[in-house]
Parts: structure tokens; sequence; C-alpha cells
């Protein structure tokens, strides 16, 4: 699509902040209107629009389509996404452990038991680990204790968490980084472990690597979209 706009701006109101292109309220693909709940997400977005070129690139643009995602969809399934983001927690990747090789083993245990640590101790999910693929059950008052940390998100944040705990395979990790326990960088480098071993062992081809980065780079998007969500709005 070619860029149809000049100017942008942000606009404060009642009912959060608006996007205004040339004057006027931007609207998500679903026609209602794009309200955003903090000055941060709104400049965020609003830097989107402004950086584009003669044409516009959706995928240039990652904090509208979340946004957009919440407004049309998130807000209107709220107790559906809450159970799909739980699915990480009944199935977090950091209960799974490897038998073998020792070096991996010990690995995962350095480098997962402190966040299971923290999740007992913070969430009062006390989580229970297991080697192999098999299925590990989890305690339903472990899971009851992510449900309500994970219900104490607002809207915006909840997708940005369903992105977090997508990316890493884990609740825990995702958790973890929206609540300032960990960076998205850390909590990516611990959901690669078991793949940065294997790149030891036997190297890496392109298009991992190429994968990986992406993937890293959501996660960076996600961190940072519901670090805009967590401020104190200001007009």
């Amino acid at each position: 699509m070619k860029r149809f706009y000049k100017q942008v701006a942000v606009s404060a109101a009642d009912d959060g902040f608006h996007i205004l292109l040339d004057g006027r309220r931007v609207k998500t693909p679903a026609g209602n209107s794009l309200t955003l709940p903090t000055r941060a997400l709104a400049d965020s977005i609003a830097k989107e629009w402004a950086d584009q070129g003669e044409k516009i690139d959706p995928i240039s643009m990652p904090h509208l389509k979340t946004a957009n995602a919440v407004i049309d969809g998130i807000a209107l399934n709220r107790e559906q996404v809450i159970h799909a983001i739980l699915r990480f927690g009944d199935n977090d990747a950091l209960c799974y452990r490897a038998h073998e090789p020792p070096e991996l083993a010990r690995r995962q245990r350095e480098s997962w038991d402190p966040m299971l640590q923290w999740a007992e101790r913070r969430l009062g999910a006390s989580l229970a680990t297991g080697t192999g693929l098999t299925h590990v059950d989890q305690p339903p008052e472990a899971i009851a204790a992510l449900r309500q940390a994970v219900a104490a998100h607002d809207d915006f944040a909840l997708a940005a968490l369903h992105v977090l705990a997508s990316v890493t395979g884990s609740l825990v990790l995702a958790l973890a980084v929206s609540q300032g326990e960990a960076s998205a960088a850390h909590a990516f480098r611990l959901s690669r472990i078991d793949e940065d071993y294997q790149i030891e062992k036997w190297g890496q081809d392109a298009e991992a690597e190429t994968r990986a980065c992406n993937l890293a780079r959501e996660l960076d998007r996600a961190a940072e979209f519901i670090a805009h969500v967590r401020v104190t709005p200001a007009a």
C-alpha cells in the first residue's frame, strides 16, 4: 500500500491514546478504534507509522500488529487466550530434562532449576520435572498459581505474554520476562540450551541460524511491547 499520509501524531483522550494520521484517528482492520493504554505504547506505534517510506510495509510494524490483534481478537476471547498460554505451563520446556549426555543434563539443571525455584518462590507454582519426552503431570495447585499470574495481565500484556511463551516454549520464562526477573535475551538463551549444545557438537546451518535470529527478534519485540504497556500512563 502506498503511503497516504504526511503527519503522524499521538492524541490523549479520556479512554486512552490514539494515533493520528494527518489528524484522523487510526482504526484497526476490523474497524475498531485503535485505543492504546499508555503513551509509551502509542509513541512506539506512532514511530512505526512515521518510519514508513513511500510504501507501507506491515511487517515493519510489529507493535501495531499486536495492538490490532488485542483489540480485534484477544479482548473478545480473553479466556481462550489464557487457556492457550497455560498450555505452555502444563508442558513447560524447563520441566523436560535430558538423562544424557551428562553435560547437557548438567547445563539444563544449572540453568533451569533457578527459574523453577523463582516460579515457586514468587508465583507459588511448584512444578515437577522429568526426563525424556513422557508427559509430566503438573500439580493442580501449580497450574492454578500459574493461571492467577497469567490472568493478572491486561489484554495488551496478555498478547505479549503469549508470544513470549510461544517462542521460549516456557510459561515460566515468559512470566520471568514479564515480571522483570529475566531479560528477553537471557530467556532466549535459556530456551535454547538443547539447540546450542547440538550446535557445539555438530555445527549450525544457515537456515537454522536465520530462524534463531528471527525468533530472538520476535522475543525482543514482545518484551518491548509488554514494557510499554506496563509503564504508568502519562498525558
